[in-house]
């Protein structure tokens, strides 16, 4: 099945309320653990970039289960960003390790050259050239910079994509049940995120599919010379790509020729497991 694509940003307040509002425990409360499994001699001081970060829940578990953690997490959205404010306000002490910044990538005022961890939750899928996100991992990654990376997989049919939507959000909001199911159109399969990272130069990361509708791109960056094939010699003002402003299906209206406005996914079952 191809690709159909879903808006870049989420930016309707319908949208950013239903997702805030969704219930990921089973899903998101995966990812740190995951990540824990998958880097066992990390650091436990680190400074940890999350692009399209959303309304901050995924962050937020990673610093609950991180104490020394600090993250700056961007996001395209100020709809999103005002519930990772809200989420942050009722926790005050973990608010201090957070600075949310609103902006595009490339071109966001990201405050730091590098990171020890980039973070990027069901963001990849919501963009229309993936090499936006893998060379923004290279420019703010040093060697032995960890990146972990959960994301959508495409199912192989439609028929296989409206079956997971109904199973994993058919009782969800309609809002929620149609970013799912455009959401599942508008991912990568595995094959496609190795040729995306041979082509970024990133060749020291690993894809698993770890779900039926989730895979996983983690690893330790180890050259960091981006690949020429990839460097832009005329620098520009314009951003190339917005930030997906949602997490894991959060996007606009589904393009004309994307799928029946009836099917969508849900966000509150997207559990990895």
């Amino acid at each position: 099945m191809k690709r159909v694509v879903e808006p870049e940003l989420m930016t309707e307040a319908e949208q950013a309320q239903a997702y805030a509002g969704a219930d990921f425990e089973s899903a998101h409360s995966l990812y740190p653990r995951l990540f824990a499994e998958k880097f066992p001699r990390r650091g436990r001081q680190a400074t940890v970039l999350d692009l399209g970060c959303g309304p901050c829940d995924v962050t937020i578990r990673f610093a609950k289960a991180n104490p020394g953690y600090r993250f700056h997490a961007v996001d395209g959205s100020a709809a999103m960003l005002r519930y990772g404010r809200r989420a942050l306000a009722k926790q005050p002490t973990l608010a201090r390790r957070f600075k949310l910044i609103e902006g595009f990538i490339p071109g966001a005022p990201v405050p730091r050259r590098s990171y020890d961890l980039i973070l990027s939750s069901s963001f990849l899928h919501h963009l229309h050239d993936p090499q936006v996100l893998w060379q923004t991992v290279r420019r703010y990654a040093r060697s032995g910079t960890m990146v972990f990376v959960p994301d959508l997989r495409r199912p192989s049919s439609l028929a296989q994509a409206r079956a997971l939507a109904e199973k994993y959000s058919g009782s969800e909001p309609e809002v929620l049940r149609r970013d799912f199911l455009n959401s599942l159109l508008a991912a990568f399969t595995p094959a496609e995120v190795r040729r995306q990272l041979r082509q970024a130069g990133l060749n020291g990361l690993t894809v698993e599919s770890i779900s039926d509708r989730h895979l996983l791109v983690f690893g330790t960056v180890t050259n960091t010379v981006q690949p020429a094939a990839l460097r832009d010699p005329r620098p520009t003002r314009e951003p190339r790509r917005a930030f997906r402003s949602a997490r894991i299906a959060r996007s606009g209206r589904a393009p004309a020729t994307a799928v029946p406005s009836g099917s969508s996914r849900r966000k509150r079952s997207i559990q990895p497991s």
